[in-house]
């Protein structure tokens, strides 16, 4: 088993290589700079087609996507099909936003499925999350096994361990994540807090990932540190909440 540090430093070339291969492919779309980001790319709006196509959405009725831009076009289908809608808020600092596309004009849902959309149309929730039906993360790359990368901040990770204290997300709700067929890779190591993706939908295919890796228990507050919990209003709650 690799040491955590040996994992965080495989999993940052892994993103480097990533970021460096989508922009020489020139299949990286805006935002720039793509580093540090969840990168959009060329097809976004395919492997989302491809995705809403599938059973695990159509089945769905709460879902739970990643507020970065290469998703929108999953959380507009979301509200377009009558779906409840949740995104976590930037860093977390707000909780997490309900967006119920019944209280949208028909007209305005592709503006709320924007961050900026949905903090208009939408209302922020913290410990009251619906039962998640289907999670949908933001990727820079991933395995065939379940292996994920993110950006690097842990974001990803963090919420699922939140909405697993709550009980909002359980071992029946898929995980699932879009991408270009170029951030497909060989290999990412992972560690217990890492949480794997159950399928991967590129723009040409749909992927059943024989995945390898166990689920997060929840939260680990051992490895978070006080300082970075009283940050974030959401932790300091379910702290408090998980305590009694």
């Amino acid at each position: 088993m690799q040491a955590p540090h040996d994992v965080r430093r495989v999993k940052e070339e892994i993103r480097k290589s990533i970021w460096s291969r989508l922009l020489a492919e020139r299949v990286a779309l805006p935002p720039f700079p793509i580093e540090g980001r969840i990168p959009n790319f060329r097809g976004a709006e395919a492997a989302a087609r491809r995705l809403v196509e599938s059973n695990i959405f159509q089945d769905a009725r709460v879902v739970f996507c990643n507020p970065d831009t290469p998703q929108r076009y999953v959380r507009e289908a979301v509200l377009r099909s009558g779906k409840l809608l949740i995104m976590a808020s930037p860093r977390l600092r707000k909780g997490f936003i309900l967006v119920n596309p019944r209280n949208i004009p028909r007209a305005a849902i592709p503006r709320a499925s924007t961050i900026r959309g949905a903090f208009e149309y939408g209302r922020f929730i913290t410990l009251d999350v619906p039962p998640i039906d289907l999670k949908v993360a933001g990727s820079v790359a991933v395995d065939t096994y379940g292996g994920r990368v993110g950006k690097g901040g842990g974001f990803s990770d963090l919420e699922f361990g939140i909405l697993r204290t709550l009980g909002a997300i359980d071992d029946s709700a898929p995980i699932v994540t879009t991408v270009h067929d170029l951030q497909v890779v060989d290999g990412v190591p992972m560690l217990k807090h890492d949480v794997p993706v159950d399928y991967v939908v590129t723009p040409t295919r749909s992927i059943k990932t024989q995945r390898k890796y166990l689920r997060p228990e929840g939260i680990y507050w051992d490895l978070l540190g006080e300082d970075y919990i009283t940050s974030i209003p959401i932790l300091r709650d379910l702290r408090r909440f998980s305590k009694k």
